[in-house]
Order: C-alpha cells, then structure tokens, then sequence
C-alpha cells in the first residue's frame, strides 16, 4: 500500500513538472499552456511513451481541474457586459454559434449515427474560447480596435451560450426519452436552476459579501482566507444545485463565477480570492486535466479515421469562419473585417475540450470522436494567432482597421 501511494505521488510530480514545462514553452511560443499540457500528456502518457498514467487520485484532482476551471472562467465574464454589449456582437455571436451547430449536428448524424453524439458534436463545433482569444489580441497590440471589440463581445456571449445550452443538452441525453413529459421536466429543472442561482446571485450573495466586509472592518476577524473560503463554499453549493437539476457541476460552477466576479468586497480582499482561486485553477488543478484528458486519446484517428478527422476539421472552419464573416455582413463591419473576426472566433479551446472529456466520461461519445474533437482544438487554436495576424495586416493595408477612442468612445482610422 505505501509503495502504490509513494508510486501516485512520483506520478503526480512528474504530471506537474511535465505540464510545467510543456505550458511555458508553448506560452513562450505564442499559444496557450493548454496546448502544450495536452502534448505532454500525449507525448509521455499512455498514447505514446507511457511514462505517465492514470489513477483515482489524478481522475479526482482533474475533476476538480474542470470544477475551479469554470469557476474562473465565470469570474473573467462580467454579467452586466453580456446586457451591455452592442448589437454587432450579440450578430456575430448569433452566427458563431447556429451555423457550427448545425454543420455538426448534421455531420455527427450522418458519421456517427447517435443522436446524443451528434449534439455534443454541434456543441464542441460551436464553442470558441474567450482566454486565448484575449492573450493573442493583447499580443498583437489590437485591444483598441473595433474587430478586437467585436471578437471579445462576441466570444463572451458564444461560451454563455454554448454553456447553457449544454445545460439542455445534458439534462435532455440524462432523461433517457424523448416523451413530452420528460422533456418539459428536464426543461423545467433547468430553468429552475438558472432562476434560483440568478436570485441567490443578485439578492442574497451581495448581502454576504456585505456582511463579510462588515466583520472585516469591526471585528477584524475576517481574513483574505476567509474570504477565498467563503467563494470556494458558493461554488460548491451551487455546483450541487446543478447536480441536483440533473446538470453537470461544471454548470454550477461557471454560474458561480459570474456572481463572484460581482462581489462587492474590498479591493484586496477581491483581488486574494480571485488570485487563490486562479493559481489553484491555472498553476495545479487545470493542467493535471489537460494532461489526464490526452491519456484517452489514440492516435489511431490518423490512421483509421483521417477521413472523418479532416472532415470535421473542415467543418469546424468552415462552420466557424463562415457564420461568423456572414453574421457580420449587416453590421457596420466591413468584410475583411468580419472574415478576421471569423478567423479569430475559429478557436476552440478549453471549452471543446471539457465539453469533449464530459461527453467521453457520460459514455455519450466514443473514444474515437473525443479523439477528433481534442485535435480539432489543438489545429483550429493553433491557427488563430497566425490566421489573426494575416489577417489584421490585410484590414490594415485596405486602410479599414478601426481604432476606438477609449475616452469618448468614437473611432478612429
């Protein structure tokens, strides 16, 4: 027994230290460390040189990796933004989101031939990720420009959307039929989740953050611990309260965020909690995921399913890059600038692939298509920065690049 557990922790430091290693090299090259986790876990784990394995401990810590992921990515979206934004966003989100969908749900229907596959296969298609999308405009120096605007807006509301609606779509495969009863059941309870955890979130959480900053300041025996405590005790319940809708917690946990991110707490005590909860999430928890989550995958796609793997790969630009360019035809953009917000929109991420592992774990998709889906990822995510960059310099020598004044607001060529 004390070898096996000395063995799981020999493991989980080389889970680490591989993970370490393999995200800063890929940050240092311009990409997410997500990106380079995953190669890590495909490079030393069961895929390839089997350096790396699995175990309940690790499954555990990267459970909780997904948990504290959506909790985090809840904390980097402001709720009040989502009502705020401009109506060329919520187009381009719109068109972001249906045409990638649809491709997939129609392409999973006629490759894989199972309607629950077929929708977590649209959803994958659909998701774009938010995080990455930041980091490379922040690198090309385009935070001040419309496109830039226009591709954080529309990405805020893409991943909300895409959450929410596989709240439905993992309520609806849990039902088991697809009778009217069961329908409007699984419908019911997860409006009824989302209702209960918007009350909770803007009437009563604004109350205990209040209260806390109240003991802080009069009886000082409230600390910054305290407080991540506190945040990490609201995830939990709300977690269970998706659970209990029949959703998955991961659902829970992203609505969490949101209403953390409004917490009215002091400054230092805010900026603590978000800085626990982002170095559990990003520094420990998130990266033994990415590694675990490339130990199911197998490389036998490229041989035995290429033809599925560049269709879809097809499909998922095509879906992407189109829907976004044609959403935003009717808006003041221009149409380079609508095709490089497509290019930019076309990167998956962190959200297909949790969206990939969850469907893998339900038993919902098979090995082969989480395969495809996590390569997907990596290939549309690994484009965005060079694609974004083309196509940022075309915009520009069209003379078309649209710089927004932060001060008043207006733009300037």
């Amino acid at each position: 027994m004390v070898g096996a557990v000395e063995f799981d922790l020999l493991n989980l430091l080389l889970v680490l230290t591989l993970a370490w290693a393999g995200g800063t090299l890929t940050e240092r090259l311009g990409y997410p460390a997500m990106m380079g986790e995953l190669l890590v876990g495909l490079l030393f784990g069961p895929p390839l040189l089997g350096l790396l394995h699995g175990g309940v401990a690790l499954d555990i810590f990267a459970e909780l990796g997904v948990f504290l992921l959506m909790v985090y990515v809840g904390m980097e979206i402001d709720i009040h933004d989502l009502f705020d934004l401009g109506p060329q966003a919520l187009v381009v989100a719109v068109g972001a989101f249906v045409l990638p969908f649809i491709l997939g749900y129609v392409s999973g229907v006629l490759t894989i031939a199972t309607t629950e596959g077929a929708l977590f296969l649209g959803l994958a298609m659909a998701a774009t990720s938010l995080a990455t999308k930041s980091r490379i405009l922040v690198d090309l120096e385009l935070l001040d420009t419309r496109i830039a605007g226009i591709l954080l807006g529309g990405a805020l509301v893409s991943d909300v959307g895409v959450l929410v609606v596989f709240a439905g779509v993992i309520g609806f495969i849990q039902a088991g039929s697809v009778n009217v009863t069961d329908i409007v059941s699984v419908m019911g309870k997860a409006l009824a989740f989302f209702i209960i955890t918007l009350v909770i979130g803007d009437r009563f959480l604004p109350i205990l953050w209040s209260r806390l900053d109240r003991l802080l300041e009069e009886y000082g025996f409230v600390d910054k611990t305290s407080a991540f405590t506190l945040a990490l005790l609201v995830a939990l319940f709300f977690a269970e309260l998706a659970t209990i809708a029949g959703l998955h917690m991961i659902i829970g946990g992203f609505m969490a965020g949101l209403f953390l991110h409004q917490a009215d707490l002091e400054p230092e005590l805010y900026e603590h909690m978000y800085n626990v909860i982002y170095d559990l999430a990003i520094g420990f928890f998130a990266p033994i995921f990415f590694v675990s989550v490339a130990f199911d995958l197998t490389l036998d796609v490229f041989t035995r399913s290429l033809g599925l793997l560049i269709l879809l790969i097809v499909i998922a630009f095509v879906g992407k890059i189109v829907g976004s360019w044609v959403s935003a035809l009717p808006t003041q953009l221009t149409s380079r600038e609508g095709l490089v917000i497509g290019f930019g929109m076309n990167g998956r991420g962190t959200v297909e692939i949790i969206i990939a592992s969850v469907g893998l774990s339900a038993g919902i998709i098979t090995q082969e298509l989480f395969s495809v889906l996590v390569f997907i990822a990596i290939f549309t995510t690994a484009l965005v920065p060079v694609t974004v960059k083309w196509g940022v310099d075309w915009v520009e020598q069209a003379g078309e690049l649209v710089r927004i004044d932060r001060e008043d607001g207006s733009n300037a060529e």
